[in-house]
């Protein structure tokens, strides 16, 4: 929970850090995205911890001060888009688990793509337990459309006892990408973090032709607790003339499920004379550390897969009194 309201989360004007980004991918893996962050006050060392995925699977990362980060050690291969959790003693590194390399390389070319979500635990960040499935296919909205199925970027929040899990459900082909999105956000809920999940039967948010930020697809949503309700944040990807872009928005909500937006807080820029994150300003992960909040995200400068690139950098705003 963030011991905030609504209003104080609105009020907030985040300013990107002089030195994004703070993550960089390099050749051959062009990517590095979908930041999860552990701060200081949750790890066994007192240390950040930051968990992403490149090309050849999540990586965690180690900083001392969550700006400077150590060379990342890879965790688990065949991954991509973690969130990483603490309940009670234990870790849990949520993840969307996709098929072996040559299979996935022939989905991306438009053969059959599958994923999952599954689930890795640790005591210490050290060592972590072999992975064990916790979301599988079996709902229609969760078919792509390349004779396959998506379940991806999980996100889990503790509520009254229950475990909620939020995750992105099929997938949309983005033409000037040449690669596919995520279609819808779903919700699934268990008394068990890693078992017993119910799935809503329908998504609880679906692309809007009429939206001026989701027209294409829904990207992905982290879902926090306030004093006063639930905020969103949702990347999207829309069209903006005759190309596609992604920007991150607030969205409010009263149950955490039915969620109405309120103002973008993150869209495509030059930044610092790069355009490292000129056209899509992706996945995010929002942390409260003492009187600030820090948003980090992964951005890509170029849309189309051979000659984009992804890293992770943060943007960081006072507390509103």
């Amino acid at each position: 929970m963030l011991d905030l309201t609504l209003k104080q989360i609105e009020n907030a004007r985040f300013e990107l850090y002089d030195g994004n980004p703070v993550i960089r991918s390099s050749f051959p893996d062009v990517v590095i995205a979908d930041p999860s962050v552990l701060t200081p006050d949750l790890t066994p060392d007192g240390r950040w911890r930051l968990f992403a995925h490149s090309l050849k699977g999540v990586y965690m990362y180690s900083s001392d001060d969550g700006v400077r980060f150590s060379a990342g050690r890879k965790i688990l291969s065949r991954a991509m888009r973690p969130c990483a959790c603490k309940f009670e003693d234990v870790y849990y590194i949520y993840y969307e688990r996709l098929q072996p390399l040559a299979a996935r390389a022939a989905g991306m070319l438009g053969g059959k793509w599958t994923s999952e979500i599954y689930a890795v635990t640790s005591k210490d960040l050290k060592t972590f337990s072999p992975p064990a499935k916790v979301l599988g296919y079996d709902m229609p909205f969760e078919k792509t459309g390349r004779k396959g199925y998506s379940l991806s970027n999980p996100f889990v929040i503790k509520e009254n006892g229950i475990y909620r899990l939020y995750y992105s459900a099929g997938l949309k082909f983005i033409p000037d990408c040449g690669f596919s999105e995520p279609e819808y956000i779903c919700l699934a809920e268990s008394a068990e973090p890693l078992s017993g999940f119910k799935k809503r039967p329908e998504p609880i948010i679906y692309p809007d032709e009429t939206s001026e930020f989701f027209n294409m697809c829904c990207g992905c949503l982290k879902i926090y607790r306030l004093s006063d309700g639930y905020i969103g944040l949702q990347n999207g990807i829309y069209r903006a003339g005759d190309r596609s872009e992604s920007a991150i928005q607030l969205l409010a909500s009263d149950d955490g499920i039915k969620l109405s937006y309120v103002k973008t807080l993150l869209r495509p820029q030059m930044c610092g004379g790069s355009d490292w994150m000129a056209q899509f300003v992706y996945a995010s992960h929002l942390i409260r550390h003492g009187g600030k909040l820090r948003l980090y995200f992964n951005a890509r400068n170029k849309a189309f897969m051979l000659s984009g690139r992804e890293h992770i950098g943060f943007a960081e705003a006072d507390i509103p009194e």
